[in-house]
């Protein structure tokens, strides 16, 4: 299980990397069909600079600090760039709405320009609205989904 502002990489076949309660944080999920290794970041906030001291302590909270070093790990463990199936999910507006500070929004935004930056393209996302997600990723077989307000989703 990945818990909010944290990561986790895998590569047993058929073991399922799950994060609950995506609400304005953002999960990507990432797998390398031929390395079988993939792996899942769950971010809180778009840029590390609001909190140098936390990002130092936990890079996973923030998008900024967390995309790079997680694509880092997940080549590290032997994925490809080429190869890897990129899905996001969250980004919603939740207890804000007004729209005041838009995190979901702002999450979004950061994580495009970051996967861009990267050379990252995202096969599929699911994201805005005012839901929370819960998103999977099968090890082995690259299966996808998310479940939200007791339906199942497929990226």
């Amino acid at each position: 299980m990945v818990g909010v502002g944290d990561m986790k990489l895998a590569r047993v076949p058929g073991e399922i990397v799950v994060t609950h309660a995506l609400g304005s944080c953002i999960g990507i999920a990432a797998h390398d069909p031929v390395a079988k290794v993939g792996g899942m970041l769950h971010y809180m906030l778009p840029d590390a600079a609001v909190s140098p001291d936390k990002a130092t302590k936990n890079p996973w909270m923030f998008a900024s600090t967390g995309i790079p070093l997680f694509f880092e790990k997940l080549l590290q463990s032997g994925a490809s760039k080429s190869r890897l199936i990129v899905k996001v999910a969250g980004g919603s507006q939740m207890l804000d709405a007004k729209g005041i500070f838009a995190i979901g929004q702002r999450n979004h935004t950061a994580m495009r320009k970051l996967m861009w930056q990267q050379g990252i393209l995202v096969k599929s996302e699911h994201v805005g609205g005012t839901i929370s997600r819960t998103l999977y990723l099968e090890i082995g077989n690259g299966r996808i989904w998310l479940t939200s307000s007791g339906k199942e989703v497929e990226l």
